[in-house]
């Protein structure tokens, strides 16, 4: 039996034969859930949705099960991973990221999916509409262009001199073609030229973030990607090292380092997803249930990073702030 053949399950990995898990399954409702995270580490989301389904009365594993498959951060597992949980007949697909739900929505266009989206899930081609969905996805979106203006808001509170932005990405993502437009616009419209870098691997982040501080880039905003997100204390370091100040989408860059973020509070996104596994498990087609928008967000700064830049953080931001790592 491989890794991929066990079923996390709370207080720890439990490893179940065939047989037995068929036998499982058959009498309680079994979720696939399919993310880029490492194993070894899923994370406080991973427990914010069990806490979800915990508080709408499901106790894993005697009244649900969840089969996980993690990627541990290499995009290109998903595919397969996402055609196990297909084969496993699960009742629902929970991909709480948009590779995973990528991955999900082209393995099957019957089993429903709850998804999340970082972008427009219309544009993203997830869902007709948002208050529509059609088909068999729906879930919840947790990211818009005017969080990047307040992002570059609170740049121009940290230096208000700031004149050039470097925003970092990887082309060949999906994000970049619909983030980068209002990015520029935004930062245009503050004053700021915009200075791309890419960086499409963990080996070209160095000279990425060397380029944007050698063309005079003072801030930086980073297109959320996989590869960053595996690195992101790399990252954090090397913005650093090259005096840039870094604001990011979630607070999982602040605690790796970064200076600050400002973004959906995903932990109550997660939350909010054991919803629609209850609305589906109990008859609603995913069709029918609209995509749902963030209504908590959260203002991360980490103020070690900040004193190890010389900055001096303006009252309104530590005023602002849901939480300031010292």
């Amino acid at each position: 039996m491989n890794r991929r053949d066990f079923i996390l399950v709370l207080g720890g990995a439990a490893a179940l034969p065939p047989a037995a898990r068929a036998q499982q399954t058959s009498a309680i409702p079994a979720i696939g859930f399919l993310s880029m995270q490492f194993a070894a580490s899923p994370g406080l989301r991973v427990e914010a949705f069990r806490t979800g389904l915990r508080d709408l009365g499901y106790s894993e594993p005697t009244t649900i099960s969840i089969d996980y498959r993690f990627a541990d951060f290499q995009p290109d597992r998903l595919p397969a991973l996402a055609n196990e949980l297909v084969q496993r007949k699960v009742a629902i697909i929970v991909a709480l990221e948009p590779p995973g739900a990528r991955a999900a929505t082209a393995a099957t266009k019957t089993i429903p999916i709850v998804m999340r989206s970082t972008l427009d899930p219309v544009h993203e081609g997830f869902v007709a509409s948002l208050a529509r969905p059609g088909g068999n996805v729906t879930g919840l979106a947790s990211e818009s262009a005017e969080l990047h203006g307040k992002r570059i808001e609170l740049l121009r509170e940290l230096d208000p001199t700031m004149k050039r932005l470097a925003v970092l990405v990887n082309s060949a993502a999906a994000a970049t073609r619909w983030q980068l437009g209002p990015i520029g616009d935004l930062a245009r419209s503050s004053g700021m030229e915009l200075i791309r870098v890419e960086a499409a691997a963990e080996d070209r982040l160095d000279a990425a973030i060397a380029s944007a501080a050698q063309q005079g880039a003072r801030g930086m905003i980073a297109i959320r990607d996989p590869v960053f997100v595996a690195n992101r204390a790399k990252l954090a370091a090397l913005a650093a090292a090259h005096r840039l100040l870094a604001v990011y989408d979630e607070r999982e860059y602040a605690d790796a380092g970064g200076l600050l973020s400002y973004g959906a509070n995903l932990a109550d996104v997660y939350r909010r997803a054991a919803a629609y596994v209850d609305k589906i498990l109990k008859g609603a087609k995913p069709a029918d249930l609209p995509v749902e928008q963030p209504t908590k967000f959260e203002l991360v700064l980490n103020l070690k990073t900040a004193k190890a830049l010389g900055l001096t953080v303006p009252r309104s931001i530590l005023l602002r702030a849901d939480e300031v790592i010292e």
